[in-house]
């Protein structure tokens, strides 16, 4: 089997983490970009090289997906540790593990520390649990690599605290551009429900509470549904068995055929196989089919279950991303839910780093009232996002000319740079989340960037990169940037160094004063050929 060039990359890029002493990284490729392969290629090189590989996974659906694709992918067969079955006695390399079987300590004993000499765990964001790390920790010499498609940044805040590094990441938004994975439309239902009554736990909404709170409202919830997906292929989330089966019900009422599917259903896989052949066009489910379920003709998501939880949400809409013969795009249906809590997901957070902007794209795809392709939606909601900080900016900036200050403000620097990445930057790793460092701070002052503001080493590192990466593409220093702005000029940050260069020139040249023939506001300056040699310059 073939990868696809970015899987290239990721199977790349964890062994060179291992090649460099890096034991425990992850790999994060988004739902439907084929982690399941990825992993199964690495596992093959670690064979290769004579290793023993485990792959942990807590649900025996994960388990029989990773072993099928094993064989399909590079033709290996796999031992089994679940429940009665062993892979002591067997001749395999590679054996399939379920962690509730392994976390026994009876279980643990029969092996020997050294037994495995990698560990792929997936569904990684699981893998803080006390099952998982009594697993991991008895093989602890093992080479690790945790797989997941949803880590949001408190998952990944967490992660870092077991994992060294983030080897490789692919995002649904770069997935959907390259076209691995289907265009996605919201619609926002213009039905307000009320959630302000539902509790917490866990850091989520209560289920029990949610479907209390759902049920005055599953009547209209299917009349909308009737409006925009009579004809699809949909799949619907909700929060109890009880409440998945009589919106059931309810759909039927209404002219769709529907089924329900939940855990107890002892013809689960003829109804999903059902589901798949056209029998139904309305699946069901209380939260059954987050993880380990494809069905790639489904072309509309319904979320009845909210959540504050961006990685649960992110499995939920990745049953509908995959690709199919015909489908032009999937159509996630959002609802207005009326709630004193903030932190609820909508489409936005499938593709945006900045709470901001998220809010600001929830706002528009509110007020489009049809369905929004969230990329455009999000280039959108950027723009009015940065228009919006220019504007606070503006007012900071005026506030702060009355300060003799010789550096640039970092926040100046990257709306300067137009530097989403590092306005919305949040430390995952330990060593990221520590204070910067005497060096950083040493060198941010010499480079020309006030080092106050800077909270941590990560965005200090950041920062640092991008400084050495514009000097060597000949782009303004943030002295530049700090003199120019200071009379007016727009985004200097985005100019050539040499321009900018000419420019402070001519001013000097005028008594330090703007030639009254250049509108700082309207000027844009001449392109010019960018001079990498620098150095002496920058610093």
């Amino acid at each position: 089997m073939n990868l696809r060039p970015y899987q290239q990359e990721a199977k790349a890029a964890v062994l060179n983490q291992w090649a460099n002493n890096i034991l425990k990284t992850l790999l994060v490729l988004v739902t439907g970009g084929g982690k399941t392969i990825v992993f199964s290629k690495i596992a093959e090189e670690c064979v290769k090289n004579g290793e023993r590989v485990l792959i942990l996974a807590h649900r025996g659906e994960l388990l029989d997906q990773a072993a099928d694709k094993m064989m399909k992918a590079t033709g290996l067969g796999c031992a089994v540790e679940k429940a009665e079955n062993s892979c002591l006695d067997s001749w395999y390399r590679v054996v399939v593990g379920s962690v509730q079987t392994l976390m026994r300590e009876k279980r643990l004993m029969q092996f020997s520390s050294d037994y495995f000499d990698t560990i792929i765990v997936d569904e990684a964001h699981h893998c803080l649990s006390d099952g998982y790390q009594r697993v991991l920790n008895y093989f602890n010499n093992a080479k690790v690599l945790g797989v997941t498609a949803t880590p949001d940044r408190g998952d990944m805040r967490n992660l870092g605290q077991y994992f060294e590094t983030l080897a490789y990441e692919y995002t649904l938004p770069k997935a959907i551009k390259e076209g691995y994975l289907c265009p996605i439309k919201a619609q926002t239902i213009p039905l307000q429900l009320d959630l302000t009554g539902v509790g917490t736990q866990a850091g989520d909404y209560k289920t029990a509470d949610l479907g209390s709170a759902l049920d005055p409202y599953l009547y209209q919830i299917a009349d909308e549904m009737a409006k925009c997906c009579m004809d699809r292929k949909t799949v619907v989330f909700l929060p109890l068995i009880k409440t998945s089966q009589k919106f059931r019900d309810i759909l039927e009422s209404k002219g769709f055929s529907a089924a329900e599917v939940n855990g107890t259903s002892e013809d689960r896989a003829e109804i999903l196989k059902d589901f798949e052949s056209g029998k139904y066009n309305v699946l069901c489910n209380s939260m059954l089919l987050t993880e380990g379920w494809d069905c790639p003709a489904v072309d509309c998501i319904v979320v009845l279950r909210p959540t504050k939880i961006r990685s649960l949400y992110v499995q939920m809409v990745g049953r509908g991303t995959r690709l199919f013969e015909g489908k032009e795009y999937l159509l996630l249906l959002d609802f207005l839910w009326h709630t004193e809590k903030l932190e609820l997901c909508h489409p936005a957070h499938l593709i945006c780093s900045s709470p901001e902007v998220a809010q600001i794209m929830t706002e528009n795809i509110e007020e489009a009232g049809m369905p929004v392709d969230i990329q455009e939606a999000e280039v959108k909601a950027t723009e009015d996002a940065v228009a919006a900080r220019e504007e606070a900016l503006a007012k900071q900036l005026q506030e702060m000319k009355h300060r003799k200050r010789k550096l640039v403000d970092p926040l100046q620097f990257e709306m300067s740079i137009q530097a989403e990445d590092l306005a919305g930057y949040v430390p995952s790793f330990g060593w990221e989340m520590g204070p910067p460092s005497d060096k950083q701070i040493q060198t941010l002052e010499k480079l020309g960037i006030f080092p106050d503001e800077i909270e941590s080493a990560g965005k200090a590192g950041k920062i640092l990169d991008r400084l050495d990466k514009r000097r060597s593409e000949g782009l303004t220093t943030p002295k530049q940037i700090r003199f120019l702005e200071g009379r007016g000029f727009n985004h200097v940050g985005t100019w050539q160094f040499e321009a900018a260069k000419k420019l402070i020139d001519r001013i000097a040249g005028n008594g330090w004063r703007v030639p009254h023939e250049i509108a700082p506001h309207e000027y844009k300056p001449p392109v010019t050929s960018s001079d990498s040699n620098m150095e002496g310059v920058w610093l």
